[in-house]
């Protein structure tokens, strides 16, 4: 993959971050969730390093048909999104797998929407700040202080 494309996720890797059917090794799922068709193959590779995650694990990723061809970035989108660093990649990966994973098992179909909003979280403080949507649904269909403890559980970690 060329350093200036900008891979996305496919239907597949959409469908793969929500079903797990796969069962991809925790290093390759940390890269497919921090593909989202901003950041370029070069700066996912700077990040690559710093999840201990295969040096070609986006050619692996377009292999198994979960990141699709990449568009070549113009200039100003690689200024516009400088690469995280691993700590903040990590940050962010945590965090989405936590919220997908409640998404999951306490809404059903009826987080659907709450889950394609996470989908769109580039980074740790969108998706923090998605946080008090979930919290409110959770309460909802579960309980209040489930919800509660769910969230400050969030914020601690985000802010570790």
């Amino acid at each position: 993959m060329h350093d200036t494309a900008i891979p996305n996720k496919t239907a597949a890797g959409r469908d793969e971050i929500e079903s797990r059917a796969r069962k991809l090794a925790a290093n390759l799922r940390s890269i497919l969730l921090l593909v989202d068709g901003q950041r370029t193959a070069r700066q996912l590779q700077d990040l690559i390093s710093g999840l201990h995650a295969p040096v070609d694990a986006l050619d692996q990723l377009v292999s198994l048909g979960l990141i699709g061809d990449a568009a070549p970035a113009n200039s100003s989108t690689v200024l516009e999104h400088p690469a995280p660093t691993a700590e903040a990649a990590n940050r962010y990966s945590v965090l989405y797998t936590l919220m997908s994973d409640a998404v999951r098992e306490h809404l059903g179909l009826r987080g659907y929407f709450m889950q394609l909003k996470i989908e769109r979280g580039g980074n740790a403080e969108e998706l923090l700040a998605l946080l008090p949507d979930l919290a409110t649904a959770l309460a909802k269909t579960r309980n209040a202080e489930l919800a509660r403890d769910f969230e400050q559980r969030l914020r601690t970690f985000a802010q570790a």
